[in-house]
């Protein structure tokens, strides 16, 4: 870690730990105050990021995907992350190293991560107005949970667990199949 990032358990401005994040050698998540140093993924993690980062750039023409080094940020929740896979539609996006309006969020998740995918991190992500969708896909087995946002706000979760279904994607508008999710492992 560079010494321009602030110990873990110091709280800090969010400011101060994108000035710092800039210069450090690793990667860290902020949560209102907190900073949480980044762990390395898998080959199987990186696989799967990897096929819908692919699949994203093969679709969305007028979007852009990004893989592992874009952070996201949730005004709501005080929060940068850095999902596995995330897509920005919006012209606007000036920041080259944060997302303040992404369409598509993806994460990649473990054992390790299950419980901060699905709760805090869905309600931060959730709480991203031009967010269109969440996939939370599993690692070690046949699994995409996906959340979409309904017209009225509210949010769907719908489960694909086979490798012949076809997830229908509202940002960019495509079909996504399990199958191109888990090629190759």
């Amino acid at each position: 870690m560079s010494t321009a990032q602030p110990a873990l358990n110091e709280l800090i401005n969010e400011a101060d730990y994108l000035i710092a994040e800039l210069q450090a050698l690793e990667r860290h998540e902020y949560v209102n105050g907190r900073i949480y140093a980044m762990a390395g993924a898998s080959k199987r993690h990186n696989r799967i990021a990897g096929n819908i980062y692919r699949a994203l750039m093969d679709n969305a023409s007028s979007c852009t995907a990004y893989i592992s080094d874009m952070k996201v940020h949730s005004e709501k929740y005080h929060s940068y992350y850095y999902p596995d896979v995330v897509l920005g539609c919006d012209s606007d996006e000036t920041d080259d190293y944060v997302l303040e309006k992404p369409c598509l969020i993806v994460e990649v998740t473990s054992d390790s991560t299950l419980r901060k995918d699905y709760l805090e991190k869905s309600l931060a992500y959730q709480a991203i107005p031009s967010l269109q969708a969440y996939l939370i896909v599993a690692q070690d087995k046949v699994q995409v949970d996906m959340l979409t946002r309904g017209k009225d706000g509210s949010w769907e979760l719908q489960q694909f667990n086979e490798l012949g279904l076809e997830l229908s994607l509202p940002c960019p508008v495509m079909s996504l199949s399990v199958a191109t999710i888990y090629n190759g492992l």
